[in-house]
């Protein structure tokens, strides 16, 4: 009890030194490209949850800029290239990666000095992208009744405590306390309302539910490290600073959970979803800031997660098969036939003996 209440404590004195910060300096604005969206085909079997792209290298991914979040102006753009943004589901996860250009900057125990990165999505009808879902309630006013419809499902993963390649976010501790949190690597899963009204899963203001759960599992990974075999803790800082190459974020989560507070986003094969991913980057070894960070769109990105039966699996079995392969199974399928045939007709059909029958030796007396 003790500590679900310090948690909520931290969670409020968070969200009060963001309002500040989550203040715009004018009327907001957004040209967003209605073309673009995320595809998630059905590929079973495929990804090992690692945070390297290696079984990723055939997915096609989306290529988006990066601009800052609160002024989407092309001039501020990220300046060491673009995301590209990868998903697939299985039939019962929804898998995602995130690959991102920069020089390798890392601080343990300093989340705002390492890359950290966020994925949110639509859960209420009403919940907009812009102000975080959009209610238009203060700290003091928002609740589950007075922002109904706003809801937003938002996964922060923040890399300073987060060694390389291994698995962070739900884990039998915190999900055991009932709330999204993950004390070992901060990868959390959260619901807002807006900017001001964000809280793990499972407090605040809706109130703690002890089945809350963090169903987000997630790694990272950058191109520059050598070692293969895998890093402990004592290895950090993991490759010199500065080094040049690509961040790794991957990421799963099923696409249907126990949620009963509006609290997650429910994935529905055939159904598009609302997403939008951001990032954040410690420019010139200065720490980030709640808001200064980067993100794909002004505007939600359509999630198209396609059904199990139009997959780009069985277009590939039925593409893989040949002419030449399709006629031999057909061909023995026949003979197959043929002999079975042949066997019934000599197993049920009478034939001639030529033995001749057995008479009684009396009947030659």
């Amino acid at each position: 009890m003790l500590l679900q209440l310090l948690v909520t404590a931290l969670l409020l004195i968070f969200a009060t030194e963001t309002v500040v910060s989550h203040q715009e300096s004018g009327e907001w604005s957004c040209e967003s490209d209605s073309e673009i969206q995320v595809m998630a085909d059905f590929r079973p079997g495929l990804i090992t949850l690692d945070g390297r792209n290696d079984d990723w290298k055939d997915i096609d991914g989306s290529e988006f800029p990066l601009r800052p979040a609160l002024d989407p102006d092309a001039d501020h753009e990220y300046s060491d290239g673009q995301m590209i943004v990868k998903a697939l589901h299985d039939g019962r996860d929804m898998y995602f990666m995130l690959e991102i250009d920069g020089n390798y900057a890392y601080d343990k125990g300093e989340n705002k000095k390492c890359p950290s990165v966020a994925l949110m999505f639509q859960i209420g009808d009403q919940a907009t992208y812009h102000d975080m879902g959009g209610c238009k309630e203060g700290t003091d006013s928002c609740t589950s009744k007075a922002c109904r419809g706003f809801e937003v499902d938002i996964m922060h993963f923040s890399i300073g405590n987060a060694i390389p390649g291994r698995l962070y976010g739900g884990n039998p501790v915190d999900n055991g306390e009932g709330n999204g949190g993950d004390r070992f690597g901060h990868l959390v899963d959260i619901y807002a309302w807006n900017p001001h009204c964000r809280y793990l899963d499972g407090l605040g203001p809706s109130g703690n539910d002890s089945s809350a759960q963090n169903d987000w599992h997630g790694a990272w990974w950058h191109s520059s490290f050598t070692t293969q075999s895998g890093y402990v803790e004592e290895d950090s800082p993991y490759t010199p600073d500065s080094q040049k190459g690509t961040y790794y974020f991957e990421f799963s989560r099923p696409l249907r959970t126990m949620d009963r507070l509006q609290q997650d986003v429910q994935f529905t094969l055939g159904s598009p979803a609302k997403m939008s991913v951001a990032f954040w980057y410690p420019m010139d070894s200065k720490p980030w800031h709640g808001s200064g960070h980067y993100t794909i769109n002004c505007d939600w990105i359509p999630l198209d997660i396609s059904p199990g039966s139009h997959s780009g699996l069985a277009t590939s079995i039925v593409k893989g098969s040949s002419d030449g392969t399709s006629i031999s199974a057909i061909v023995i399928s026949m003979i197959s036939l043929v002999v079975s045939g042949f066997i019934a007709y000599k197993l049920f059909i009478p034939k001639n003996d030529p033995t001749p029958p057995f008479r009684p030796i009396d009947d030659n007396l």
